[in-house]
């Protein structure tokens, strides 16, 4: 038999499987990218132990809970946690704190013939590790952050560097008014998780220089730790520069063309589909519609349904060019021209695309 494991690292390091005994409620709050919700009790189940516990002691719980889950019931989640130990024999269980649920799991497999080990400290000492894998990686090692106006390729530079860390991709949101995808963003906790995970893969092949986007507190509704955002404030700044027509390609291929496919994917081609990227993409303006101005919010309002009735009818995307420019004009170069001027004193390279990724390579292997 496997023992039990407290090594946190090799777990995350080689994406080992992992069976979360915890309740439904908890697992949806915050889990592990290889875990895999198979748990005890529902969370009606638990309500019920959790209250006899309180109002007549540990073992009138554990007795509750034996009788919950019994007979049927139990042939079921046993029949699945077989499941899962037969198709992952190197993965592990847990609960929340590697106590009652997952050994009563781990004790009920071993009565089937199924030795399956436990991570002790369970959710929330991984949890804690992780934790301090980011905070940890914020006090031991170098960062460079890209800045950049709207629509400049900042996660194209990104994406082309092993040493870079993408809060976007890992929050599931490109960072900006018009940043949601047509899935939802990770729980704030699941996001904070695969960040770190993140962390800890790159640290392990030796890298100590990480190159981040320059993102503000929240990237859509997830929170960069504070620390690491603390830290943005000050790290070097490298600035990415293109032209007006090429930033405008750009965001009109990723947040018109991209966006529309994203909700055909989820949809299906039609007109559920094209009708819920119009609703995105109109919410998306109106979300800043106190910042624009009545005014111009109209303007560039009418101009962007305009384009999305041609793209209904005809697919063509032309138009959607003259919402994106006014914007780019009108409201966020202005804003990022500002912020560029309040930086200025950290910035130590700009440059267009190609000259920043060469930059930032030479920088790693320094």
């Amino acid at each position: 038999m496997r023992a039990d494991t407290r090594d946190f690292a090799q777990l995350f390091l080689n994406d080992v499987p992992m069976m979360d005994t915890r309740a439904p409620v908890e697992f949806s709050k915050g889990a592990f990218p290889t875990a895999l919700s198979l748990p005890l009790m529902t969370d009606a189940e638990r309500q019920k132990v959790g209250t006899c516990y309180k109002q007549q002691g540990q073992q009138a719980a554990i007795e509750l809970g034996h009788q919950l889950v019994s007979g049927k019931i139990k042939d079921a989640r046993m029949a699945q946690w077989l499941a899962f130990a037969k198709a992952n024999p190197e993965g592990y269980l847990y609960c929340f704190r590697g106590g009652l649920r997952s050994q009563t799991v781990q004790r009920w497999l071993k009565e089937a013939g199924c030795d399956y080990p436990r991570i002790t400290g369970g959710y929330k000492a991984m949890r804690t590790f992780l934790l301090e894998t980011t905070e940890s990686a914020v006090r031991e090692c170098r960062f460079t952050v890209v800045g950049g106006l709207t629509g400049t390729g900042k996660t194209e530079v990104i994406t082309a560097l092993r040493n870079s860390l993408d809060l976007e991709g890992h929050a599931h949101h490109r960072g900006s008014s018009f940043g949601k995808h047509a899935t939802p963003q990770p729980s704030q906790i699941d996001f904070e998780n695969r960040l770190a995970i993140d962390i800890l893969k790159k640290r392990h092949t030796g890298i100590q220089h990480f190159v981040l986007e320059d993102e503000g507190r929240i990237v859509g509704s997830c929170h960069v730790p504070l620390s690491l955002h603390n830290g943005m404030k000050e790290f070097p700044l490298v600035w990415l520069e293109d032209s007006l027509e090429n930033r405008i390609e750009r965001i009109l291929k990723d947040y018109v063309v991209d966006m529309a496919a994203e909700f055909v994917a989820l949809h299906g081609a039609g007109e559920q589909a094209f009708s819920a990227f119009r609703e995105h993409l109109s919410g998306s303006l109106s979300r800043i519609v106190k910042r624009l101005g009545g005014e111009r919010f109209a303007r560039l309002n009418t101009i962007m349904q305009q384009a999305l009735d041609e793209q209904a009818a005809d697919g063509k995307v032309d138009t959607h060019r003259g919402w994106i420019a006014g914007l780019l004009n009108e409201y966020y170069d202005p804003m990022y021209a500002f912020q560029r001027e309040s930086k200025a004193a950290r910035v130590v390279f700009a440059g267009e695309q190609a000259a920043v990724i060469d930059y930032l390579k030479a920088q790693t292997e320094e």
